[in-house]
């Protein structure tokens, strides 16, 4: 009676408890890809969200602090700050290329295109520090349904032949342990789903940080070699919104 009983007792505990090696593996690669998608999900969307709330004051901030203060204060900021990285090893390519270069001419002909490879490279590696992860959670989303429905065919697999050595092929039979196997195409979509969501919104506001990145190394570029910064078009608008009173 105890086989029996087994086989019309449906739930996932049953499920585990008489699956072998191979559908406890499953059962574990696809909890484990879920711990490591929460955590980048959640890793990354705190980082986004400080950078977001943070660089606007940060970029701000270093167009006021006068040319003797600006390295001291960029490196006052904290690690995770991206603004803050390209603009010192801006400031730091300018000091590097004075402090090589001899002659004055040549370094005024050469300096913005050095310049220029400094601040590509730095957008490039702030741009890859904030993209660490997604291809995680890409590879999440597109390989855990399969996964689960992988576990899912094996477990049917096992349990017909349960079955069929029991001899009683009934409905009532193979309901139990045929829905108990499906459960694990399910728990694949619960892990897939959230990596999903996940990843296109992290792209979608990595999207506006990497444009806020290109844009200040511009900005920068035309600032750090001609001395003067170009005005944004706020700075325009409000230049021209306020005209000169008539004496």
């Amino acid at each position: 009676m105890e086989p029996t009983d087994a086989l019309t007792t449906m739930s996932f505990e049953n499920f585990l408890r008489q699956t072998d090696a191979v559908g406890l593996a499953v059962f574990g690669i696809l909890i484990t890809m879920s711990i490591v998608s929460w955590f980048f999900i959640i890793l990354k969307s705190i980082r986004v969200a400080r950078i977001r709330t943070t660089s606007s004051h940060v970029v701000s901030s270093f167009w006021k602090t006068s040319p003797d203060q600006a390295i001291a204060w960029l490196e006052q900021q904290p690690d995770w700050e991206p603004f803050s990285k390209i603009a010192l090893d801006g400031e730091f390519a300018v000091a590097h290329h004075d402090h090589l270069t001899t002659e004055k001419a040549a370094g005024t002909l050469h300096r913005a295109e050095f310049l220029d490879r400094s601040l590509r490279s730095a957008v490039e590696r702030e741009m890859g520090r904030l993209e660490t992860g997604l291809t995680v959670l890409a590879s999440v989303g597109s390989t855990a349904p399969f996964i689960g429905l992988f576990g899912t065919v094996w477990g049917i697999f096992h349990a017909l032949v349960r079955i069929g050595a029991t001899g009683e092929a009934s409905l009532d039979r193979v309901a139990g342990p045929v829905g108990e196997a499906l459960i694990m195409t399910a728990l694949g979509l619960a892990v897939a789903v959230p990596a999903v969501l996940g990843y296109n919104l992290l792209v979608r506001n990595n999207r506006v940080i990497i444009s806020g990145f290109q844009a200040f190394a511009e900005d920068l570029l035309a600032y750090l070699t001609t001395g003067a910064r170009v005005p944004s078009s706020m700075d325009h608008h409000r230049a021209h919104r306020v005209k000169p009173q008539p004496a």
